[in-house]
């Protein structure tokens, strides 16, 4: 009989059970959430034991074979604490959802998530610790970063490399061949057009999109 997978989430808020459903689908058995405070220990969150917060789990000694998810939304910190639980030989495995289609000749790396829906087309690259929500269409030919995160019903076209801390709005359609990088730290505002690359730290918005001010700088 195959051993039950066990993961934990870190991160409790509003998308955690998206998390969850998206761990479960992939046969995971989520015995616990870790939150990144301490002021909700032991409270019980859509059936779920938080265990503790952040502190409390890196305070262990290892975190050997043990198995991680991680829900926020926010690209520094899931790269932040990703780093943390590979350090001490905890595991961030990549997560697709069965109603996800992933070319064979596409590379995910450790921790990437696929939701449902989405699609990952062949000799596409995709970093550690990516988030890709439902209905996402990752065209041929594409190198995407660590820790970006794309919205849902996303189109990112083909021959696009994407940098790192990426954060990509639901609906932004980037055009294939025309849009040769993307910066690292861009920000891609809901439902843009993108007909050109855009450089590190900007911000684009509007059909096409323009950038309207720069971000972490």
């Amino acid at each position: 009989m195959e051993k039950i997978k066990e993961i934990y989430l870190l991160g409790v808020g509003y998308n955690t059970t998206v998390f969850i459903d998206l761990a479960e689908q992939c046969g995971y058995k989520v015995v616990g959430l870790y939150h990144y405070a301490d002021d909700r220990t032991g409270e019980i969150d859509h059936g779920f034991l938080i265990l503790g917060s952040f502190s409390d789990l890196f305070n262990k000694d290892d975190l050997k074979g043990m198995n991680f998810l991680l829900t926020m939304g926010d690209n520094d910190e899931r790269a932040d604490v990703a780093k943390k639980i590979r350090a001490k030989g905890g595991i961030t495995p990549v997560l697709v959802h069965p109603m996800a289609v992933v070319s064979r000749f596409a590379k995910l790396s450790d921790g990437v998530c696929v939701s449902t829906f989405s699609h990952i087309q062949a000799d596409t690259c995709i970093g550690q610790d990516t988030i890709i929500l439902s209905g996402v269409n990752i065209s041929h030919n594409n190198i995407i970063g660590n820790s970006c995160f794309i919205g849902g019903g996303a189109t990112i076209g083909a021959y696009t490399t994407v940098g790192n801390f990426v954060f990509v709005g639901q609906g932004v359609l980037t055009i294939s061949s025309k849009v040769k990088h993307i910066g690292a730290y861009a920000l891609i505002g809901a439902g843009a057009l993108v007909t050109k690359s855009i450089e590190s730290h900007d911000v684009v918005a509007g059909r096409p999109a323009k950038s309207i001010k720069k971000n972490n700088v």
